[in-house]
């Protein structure tokens, strides 16, 4: 809002100034809506790689005689992109929870950690086994990376966590 428009309600009695601005006005913007439209429906149309930045897309429109600024340009981007999302999500469910039943399924992964074993630093190969349902989880450091040492982690949980679960993530 502008001064005058905050000048105005401060100096009204109160509860006598209602201001709400219908339509915000795009001065600059407004004679090349169209355009630039129809050029974010074709950089949303593009692959990923050969998308325009919104610099280009401001310069496009400059040499077509539009005499506004990059962030207006940007502003009326973030605004077209939030209504496309807001009108392609209407009825879908945005977030969908993980659920197992007990047995149904366990997840398996593994990552490298430094750590110093007897005064001497060393990288060992952590296996992780976690049971979807109850995301219990069965950790186990080995010196090397190796099939014997996958075999060994799923040997060892399953028996840890007494039977194994019907599939693997």
């Amino acid at each position: 809002m502008s001064r005058k428009v905050i000048r105005k309600a401060v100096r009204a009695p109160e509860g006598a100034f209602d201001y709400q601005r219908k339509v915000p006005p795009l001065p600059r913007i407004g004679p090349f809506q169209e355009r630039l439209n129809t050029l974010l429906e074709e950089n949303e149309l593009r692959g990923r790689r050969e998308r325009l930045r919104m610099t280009r897309i401001h310069d496009l429109l400059v040499r077509e005689g539009f005499e506004g600024s990059y962030d207006a340009v940007r502003r009326y981007a973030a605004r077209w992109k939030l209504e496309r999302r807001k009108d392609a999500g209407e009825g879908v469910t945005a977030f969908m929870p993980l659920m197992c039943r007990p047995g149904e399924a366990y997840q398996f992964d593994w990552t490298h950690e430094d750590v110093e074993i007897a005064g001497a630093p060393m990288r060992v190969k952590v296996a992780h086994m976690r049971l979807c349902a109850s995301r219990a989880v069965y950790v186990r450091a080995y010196p090397r990376e190796s099939q014997e040492m996958l075999f060994d982690e799923h040997a060892r949980g399953f028996a840890f966590f007494g039977g194994v679960p019907g599939r693997g993530i």
